[in-house]
């Protein structure tokens, strides 16, 4: 069984930074491709960044390139998404998502708030 568990959003001024976390259980982290998302209100999820199993490839959307950065550690079992330069659209709730062909898991999310 696969858990995951995001930590470290918060309240955060805009320019701001913050580093997300997400701390998987289970023996497929490695072979996974992981996902970070996010929701706003009223706004459907969308796909913020992704890197390969291997952390050799990874993928932005556009509203976050060059100020995010997703990272893992296979040792670990953690993925990580470094936001800089933060603005209030950049509000929401963020969800961990790993995905390989032992199936599909998310995590219960973690609220980014940024003020202006």
């Amino acid at each position: 069984q696969v858990q995951l568990v995001e930590s470290g959003g918060g309240l955060v001024q805009a320019g701001g930074s913050l580093k997300l976390s997400c701390a998987a259980s289970g023996r497929f982290f490695s072979i996974s491709l992981m996902g970070w998302y996010r929701q706003a209100p009223g706004k459907q999820r969308e796909l913020v960044a992704q890197i390969s199993s291997g952390g050799g490839s990874t993928y932005y959307a556009n509203s976050v390139k060059g100020r995010f950065t997703i990272s893992r550690d296979n040792v670990k079992n953690t993925v990580y998404l470094q936001m800089n330069s933060l603005k209030p659209e950049d509000t929401a709730v963020y969800y961990c998502r790993q995905y390989s062909a032992a199936g599909e898991y998310w995590g219960q999310g973690t609220q980014v708030t940024v003020s202006s």
